[in-house]
């Protein structure tokens, strides 16, 4: 089997609500398309980027099964179906499969501190509701609380489901420890995308590429050529562009989501509670960034 599909840059796909706060079927299909008319590769849909934790299963269900209709064939999606419990978790993995999605990932479970073997046991019991789809490993240990280390991607590696590892641990040797184990990891980190190539990820699976896919897509292509300076100096842009996004009052998605609609992107509304939204003195820096971001696209696209 081909895991080459799995190459490229995976916008991780966001919220999208309405003004009253609710999954909007309409708004996640035009984001869909919008992000997919960028070139990006595939999405990762259900994840940190999408509020995951703050939804019911009912809610990720929606926004899923909207993001399918939309993408028609037309770019490779991994759906993130943990909960913090099993139950939930499978009645996602196995709604994914039934829609089609090319892979499912999980975290960990968090807040209660679980030893290895449980920890498998849980990935396995997702694994198990969706028998014929891949699935791919989140590593967040920075949100999650627990790092994946080599036994336990070891012991996950006799479910022959399992592909690779979506790491968002800051070390880029991790990236590489986990390539040694013959699966395919995607750098999480943004900052550190072209490090993470660098170190044998694949692609990227990133919370701020729907901002500026352009850039991502550019630095990939770089790599690609070997062009390696060339593409350090679209990395630099791109931290300076999140450092500068990290700086607003309110949530980070928050403000990416306004980004994008100065952008002349979709309305995807804003983020749900407890998340912050904008403050006042936010939107300034909003318009900021999304001048840098322009400004990246002219110099380097």
């Amino acid at each position: 089997m081909s895991l080459s599909k799995y190459a490229g840059v995976f916008p991780a796909f966001y919220a999208c609500y309405d003004e009253a706060g609710n999954v909007s079927p309409d708004r996640v299909q035009a984001f869909t398309k919008y992000l997919i008319g960028k070139g990006v590769h595939g999405l990762y849909v259900g994840g940190s980027s999408g509020e995951c934790i703050y939804q019911s299963v009912e809610d990720r269900k929606l926004t899923l099964e909207n993001v399918m209709k939309a993408a028609d064939g037309k770019a490779v999606i991994i759906a993130h179906v943990a909960c913090n419990n099993t139950k939930d978790s499978q009645e996602l993995a196995a709604h994914a499969e039934s829609l089609g999605v090319d892979a499912i990932a999980s975290i960990p479970p968090i807040y209660f501190r679980l030893p290895e073997h449980a920890i498998a046991q849980y990935w396995n019991d997702i694994s198990a509701a969706a028998p014929n789809t891949d699935f791919v490993i989140y590593n967040i240990p920075q949100l999650a609380g627990v790092s994946l280390t080599i036994p336990l991607l070891r012991e996950m590696k006799k479910n022959p489901r399992v592909i690779g590892v979506k790491n968002s641990s800051m070390p880029v040797q991790d990236i590489q420890m986990f390539r040694d184990e013959d699966v395919i990891v995607f750098n999480g980190p943004d900052e550190q995308f072209v490090s993470g190539l660098a170190a044998g990820a694949v692609g990227g699976i990133g919370g701020t590429y729907a901002a500026m896919p352009e850039l991502f897509l550019k630095a990939r292509a770089l790599f690609l050529e070997g062009k390696m300076e060339e593409a350090r100096q679209v990395q630099n842009d791109i931290c300076r562009i999140i450092y500068k996004m990290c700086s607003t009052k309110g949530n980070m998605y928050a403000a990416i989501k306004e980004i994008i609609r100065i952008q002349g992107g979709p309305d995807i509304g804003s983020v749900r509670r407890p998340l912050a939204g904008l403050a006042e003195a936010d939107h300034a820096v909003v318009k900021e960034c999304a001048d840098m971001i322009g400004a990246a696209i002219a110099k380097h696209c």
